[in-house]
């Protein structure tokens, strides 16, 4: 079983790369099941659509992810209580459309649950992470709910990050970081079998400020004239991890990080 996992989406540029290259890419890695935090995915580059979600769909995504600009599209409000392949934080104060864990049955009957968390520092407020953890934890196992469990874990810090990483170990197959848009370079499988990267980085222009227009964003930290920030508009490159699954144990036999385009080439 291999999954691909893709790191937040931004604007145009990152939408436009993965709805041109990911039916491809699926083929080329043999991958079984794709998971995509699309909570950038907007024009204005926060936010995502109906339409959006539904090109997602089309072109080979099978779970949707957010974070703390889910709501950010209002339109989405109502789309998310309709569709259970998108997701938002679970640890979001509650009542809050939608849901933020899902168990999908695969064509070869398999079952993937996908948890969905944010982060409490630096973040918008939502309810503690490790007490929402904790609470998933001890309703739901390994092997006994699901066959494969993913954690999208949406924060700005490493620390939590790596905190919550290991409070995972051997309960999930992946947790993976979202939310500041630079992939690490410390993808590896945990003591107990649970493979982790701080940050899966974006689906974006890396030519860029996180995602955002360079001149603009230094403009604003300059404090000269500049406009609200708005997406960078070259060509993306796609970014994520690969993982290999052992189906017998639910936990990670490999990862591998993923980048697909040109701007992020280390040779």
């Amino acid at each position: 079983m291999r999954i691909l996992f893709l790191g937040d989406v931004v604007g145009v540029s990152g939408c436009s790369k993965l709805m041109k290259s990911l039916l491809n890419e699926i083929k080329l890695n043999k991958i079984d099941f794709v998971i995509v935090n699309g909570e950038n995915a907007a024009v204005q580059g926060v936010g995502l659509t109906k339409e959006i979600c539904q090109d997602f769909f089309n072109c080979g995504v099978n779970v949707i992810t957010t974070g703390n600009h889910v709501w950010d599209q209002k339109e989405i409000m109502e789309f998310i209580e309709k569709e259970n392949r998108l997701l938002r934080p679970k640890n979001l104060y509650e009542p809050a459309p939608g849901r933020g864990f899902q168990i999908y049955t695969t064509s070869k009957n398999l079952k993937i649950g996908v948890l969905n968390l944010m982060g409490n520092i630096y973040m918008k407020k939502c309810d503690d992470v490790f007490e929402s953890a904790s609470k998933f934890i001890n309703e739901y196992k390994l092997k006994q709910d699901y066959d494969i469990l993913v954690v999208d874990f949406h924060g700005e810090i490493t620390s939590e990050k790596n905190a919550i990483g290991h409070f995972f170990d051997g309960k999930a197959t992946l947790v993976i970081g979202t939310h500041t848009h630079i992939p690490t370079n410390d993808a590896r499988i945990l003591k107990d079998g649970t493979a982790y990267q701080t940050d899966a980085g974006m689906c974006g222009d890396y030519d860029s400020v996180i995602g955002m227009n360079k001149e603009n964003s230094l403009n604003k930290f300059m404090k000269k004239n500049s406009l609200k920030h708005f997406p960078a508009t070259g060509e993306a490159t796609l970014c994520g991890v690969i993982v290999d699954c052992d189906i017998e144990t639910g936990l990670a036999s490999r990862i591998k990080s993923y980048v697909f385009g040109s701007q992020l080439n280390n040779s």
